[in-house]
């Protein structure tokens, strides 16, 4: 039954895409431990561990060699064997090892490819350990003389990069470079001419280094003899010569000749032909005539084995100067291997209810031949139930076409023919035998392993947010799927009444407004169950994010706006340009760009003196201070986020410009609250009259207050004599120039808060209380007396606060 169950899950699934449109790519490097971690299959491909082991999780590769193994607990991709890229894939440029992972219930490929990376395992190895040269004494400053480079099983900087000569002499130096066929010359190059009679011979070391970290070489010993007549090198008629032979080609064929002439006579012109020793398999696969310069067949060739061979061929004269070139061998494919026919999967018995297009076989099919000869058809013998279909790649089902009845045929047996395309064509037969049984069901599927949906905040109730969706391989009333909600886990509560799914098509709705600010996302699950019985369901996650909206706008902290009087901040007047004078703080209870918050001066007293840094909101000056400036200034900073549209709020302080902090000379007018009004000359001209019939009203009364006390003061009704009060202030009384003494505190301090004046306290302590008035002015509170006050006697009134005898001359005018 556990078979059958398998069989009907493939059936469910053959709607659904059999492998991913991208395959996972991962990269090793070469000669890694067996056990090596490569990659997380499972959690690169969107699948659970579980799933691996569920589903029968296993590898399938071409070439049925198994480098790699899963782990199906946890979905680890681990290097089953050590990995030779040399050995692999020879010179090539990228090594890239493809294989599927084939997944069963429901049937599915996952294309991986596994780049093995080079590391420098190899050193440069000369073909020889040493070369011997015959020049001639006359050869020509400049001649160059080729060699046969070294050979560097790695790749790419891991390969050969450099070559130099040790110990340098004055009359060789190495000249190396690329070809436009990218093949890597080495030539000495000869600096300074020769002289027999001076020195016959010459001995030296050539080192070929490759790029590695840290870098190999490979040294070969160079024997120059010099030589007294031969003065031209055998010259190749191609550079590179081209040829193709047939894998099944006999011993002893012929491939193609090499030709090279010498404009030398005699035996300074005769050449013979011989292979470069090579680090390859080519070496016993051909031959070179001597003579001729023909390259034979000394073996069979398998162009399974190797497409392609890289020979090099020196042709040398009766003097000893020599010329190379590569000789480019390629293997033509023929049709001499049948096709294979791999089982993966095959389910019998197979219930009688199955529907049309079950899966029975899975199977891939292969060729080691190339081109039309590796190229394959798949055919079934003549069966009304049963039919091939193409899966994957080279990967057939083999699938039911009708319904099925045990009564009438309890067995089949199919026969499956493989064909390739060859000339004459090669066959591979399969049979299979299907035992027929009985029933099973299936559980709805959602198209996802879990749904996100995204609403904004402060949305209208009701509002569609997104489908999920199940389907189930059953008919009728079993593939009838309901949806329902289910809290995210199961010792919650019951799930959030602000979001209902749809039982029937799954809509999922959220009921009412929703707040970024208190709820940013929402986890439920999801379950869909047929209307089988037993039913069957399964569940999924569904997670609602909540998107923000810029709906809250900046929220001034410091200063505060609340207070009252607001605050000020003081200044002195020696402060240069870029001095601190106070920091904006705001913040925003949105998030994201929303919540970025820019500062701006909306307003000033005088906008020049100050400047409010747009990220920091730092209130600095922009340039010093100066007599000119208004001792109280007021600022108005914006405060604005960055939302769509933005939100703005405004803080407003204020600045008093001293001299000095221990020397304050504060005026009345300093204090008085500046107007911000307009600037029209009519409304100027308005103000001027104003100010002057109120000048005009004040003056009279003063004189109509003055004459009633003169009155009062000569019928007697004075409380205090003279004597009582101290000399100079006795005069003033007497006189009724200082009707209302009292006792200035001034209390400043150097933060953000007020620096405000606090005329408090009686100056006669010894008077009736009801005698002696007590104020408070503010910057609305200005009426001051016309003449000077000497506050020299008076102690301050509370600790830690300054008294009017700790400043010098503080008047009032």
């Amino acid at each position: 039954m556990a078979i059958a169950r398998q069989v009907l899950c493939l059936s469910a699934f053959l709607s659904l895409p059999h492998a991913r449109s991208q395959p996972l790519r991962y990269s090793v490097a070469e000669e890694g431990e067996s056990g090596s971690v490569v990659g997380n299959v499972a959690e690169d491909a969107g699948l659970a561990p579980a799933q691996l082991s569920s589903r029968r999780a296993r590898l399938a590769s071409e070439d049925g060699r198994q480098h790699f193994r899963l782990e199906r607990g946890t979905g680890r991709l681990l290097v089953a064997e050590r990995l030779d890229r040399e050995e692999l894939c020879g010179q090539a440029a990228t090594c890239t090892l493809p294989f599927e992972v084939v997944l069963a219930n429901p049937l599915q490929f996952l294309r991986v490819e596994v780049t093995v990376e080079d590391i420098n395992d190899h050193a440069p190895v000369f073909p020889e350990e040493q070369v011997t040269f015959k020049i001639l004494e006359r050869s020509d400053q400049g001649s160059r003389f080729p060699l046969e480079g070294a050979r560097d099983l790695d790749v790419g900087s891991n390969s050969i990069q450099t070559y130099s000569i040790s110990p340098e002499n004055e009359y060789f130096s190495v000249s190396f470079g690329n070809h436009s066929h990218d093949e890597m010359y080495v030539e000495l190059f000869l600096e300074k001419l020769l002289d027999r009679e001076e020195q016959a011979e010459i001995g030296f070391s050539l080192i070929a280094m490759d790029g590695g970290s840290p870098p190999r070489s490979g040294t070969i010993e160079i024997h120059i003899v010099v030589l007294d007549v031969n003065d031209n090198s055998p010259v190749f008629t191609q550079k590179v010569y081209f040829g193709k032979v047939l894998e099944n080609a006999p011993e002893g064929s012929v491939v193609l000749s090499v030709v090279a002439t010498d404009l030398d006579a005699g035996p300074n012109g005769d050449i013979s032909y011989q292979f470069s020793q090579a680090l390859s398999q080519s070496d016993s696969t051909f031959l070179i005539d001597h003579m001729s310069g023909e390259i034979k067949l000394t073996k069979p060739l398998d162009f399974e084995a190797a497409q392609k061979y890289e020979l090099s061929v020196r042709a040398t004269d009766g003097g000893g100067l020599s010329a190379i070139c590569k000789v480019l061998v390629e293997v033509v494919d023929v049709n001499d291997n049948a096709p294979e026919l791999v089982v993966s999967t095959f389910s019998s018995p197979l219930p009688e209810n199955a529907l049309p297009g079950t899966v029975i076989a899975l199977f891939n099919v292969k060729d080691r031949d190339s081109g039309a000869n590796g190229k394959i058809s798949c055919a079934l013998e003549d069966q009304l139930s049963f039919s091939l279909r193409p899966a994957y790649k080279n990967y057939y089902e083999l699938v039911t076409v009708s319904t099925l009845d045990r009564e009438e045929t309890a067995q089949y047996i199919l026969s499956v023919t493989a064909a390739d395309m060859g000339s004459p064509p090669l066959t591979t037969t399969q049979t299979f035998t299907v035992d027929i049984s009985d029933v099973n069901d299936n559980a709805p599927v959602f198209n996802q392993t879990s749904y996100t949906m995204y609403v904004r905040e402060n949305n209208v109730p009701t509002v569609l947010v997104g489908t999920v969706s199940a389907a189930d391989a059953d008919t009728g009333s079993n593939a009838k799927v309901t949806y329902s909600l289910l809290p995210a886990h199961p010792t919650e509560q019951p799930p959030c009444s602000c979001i209902s799914v749809n039982s029937e098509n799954g809509d999922v709705f959220v009921l009412r407004p929703l707040d970024y600010e208190q709820v940013k996302q929402i986890e439920v699950l999801v379950s869909a169950s047929d209307a089988g019985s037993p039913a069957l369901g399964s569940k999924v996650t569904v997670r609602l994010v909540v998107v923000d909206e810029n709906d809250n706008v900046p929220l001034v902290l410091y200063p505060s706006q609340d207070s009252s009087p607001p605050f000020s901040e003081l200044v002195p007047m020696s402060a240069e340009a870029g001095y601190l004078v106070t920091k904006v703080v705001a913040v925003d209870a949105d998030s994201g760009q929303n919540s970025w918050l820019s500062y701006h001066l909306l307003r000033a007293t005088d906008p020049g003196l100050f400047v409010v840094g747009a990220q920091s909101g730092e209130v600095r000056l922009r340039r010093p201070v100066t007599e000119r400036d208004a001792a109280k200034q007021k600022l108005i900073v914006l405060v604005r986020d960055n939302g769509q549209p933005p939100l703005s709020a405004t803080a407003s302080l204020s600045a008093l410009l001293l001299h000095d902090f221990s020397d304050v000379r504060i005026t009345h007018s300093s204090l008085a609250v500046e107007d911000e009004g307009d600037s029209l000359t009519m409304y100027l001209i308005i103000s001027l009259v104003f100010v002057s019939l109120l000048f005009l009203v004040s003056m009279g009364a003063f004189v109509v207050h003055k004459a009633c006390k003169r009155n009062e003061l000569k019928g007697g009704h004075v409380l205090y004599g003279a004597g009582n009060l101290q000399s100079g202030l006795a005069d003033a009384a007497a006189t009724g120039t200082l009707p209302h003494p009292y006792c200035y505190e001034i209390s400043l301090t150097t933060g953000s808060g007020n620096s405000e004046f606090k005329f408090l306290k009686p100056i006669l302590p010894s008077l009736p209380p009801q005698h002696c008035t007590t104020g408070v002015v503010t910057d609305d509170q200005q009426d001051f007396s016309c003449g000077p006050i000497t506050l020299e006697d008076v102690a301050p009134a509370h600790p830690g606060m300054h008294s009017v005898e700790q400043f010098n001359s503080l008047s009032f005018k």
